[in-house]
């Protein structure tokens, strides 16, 4: 899989591109050298299109390709992860 989201450390999101200047982003804190997810956004014209579950899975592959785990603080990225248990490995606490 090639994974379309980035990492922008200095924003502190991942963003996956949607459209001209468009992105929908899973903001994170470290804390303790763990990666805290807690708020993703996708702009609401691209509501419902599985865009937001798209950012989560490749959020994590990209966690997971990097070594790095996640606390999951993000109301959407903790239902998504309920979903999709193959990514506990990447998920702490």
């Amino acid at each position: 899989m090639r994974l379309k989201v980035k990492e922008n450390t200095q924003q502190h999101r991942f963003e996956l591109p949607i459209g001209d200047d468009l992105f929908a982003a899973a903001y994170y804190l470290i804390e303790d050298g763990r990666v805290v997810l807690i708020h993703t956004e996708v702009p609401a014209e691209f509501s419902g299109r599985g865009i937001g579950s798209q950012l989560a899975a490749e959020t994590f592959e990209l966690l997971r390709k990097t070594g790095r785990k996640a606390i999951l603080k993000c109301p959407f990225i903790v239902r998504f992860f309920a979903k999709h248990p193959e990514y506990a490995d990447v998920v702490d606490g």
